[in-house]
C-alpha cells in the first residue's frame, strides 16, 4: 500500500474549531472541532480523494516539498503523573 505525503493547513474558525485545506488537491478542505478532530478530519479527507482519484484512473498527485525555512510553533500538552 502506498504512502503519501501532503502539506495540511488548520486555520482557527471564527466559530470555533479549524477549518483544514489540503492545497495539492485542489484546495480540498473539511473541518474538526479540535485540532486533534482537524487532524483526524484531514486524514479522512486525504484518503477519500485518494481512492476517488484511484477509482476513476487518475493518478494521485504528488507534492513537492521544501526544507522548512520558519519555525513550526505547535502546543504541546504534557501531563505528570
Amino acid at each position: 500500500m502506498p504512502t503519501y505525503r501532503y502539506t495540511v493547513v488548520f486555520e482557527p474558525a471564527e466559530e470555533g474549531g479549524y477549518v483544514v485545506h489540503v492545497p495539492a488537491l485542489n484546495g480540498a478542505a473539511t473541518q474538526g472541532e479540535t485540532l486533534e478532530e482537524a487532524r483526524e478530519m484531514a486524514k479522512d479527507l486525504i484518503a477519500g480523494y485518494l481512492e476517488a482519484l484511484a477509482k476513476d484512473g487518475i493518478p494521485a498527485p504528488i507534492e513537492e516539498f521544501e526544507p522548512i525555512k520558519e519555525p513550526v510553533r505547535e502546543i504541546v500538552e504534557v501531563s505528570l503523573v
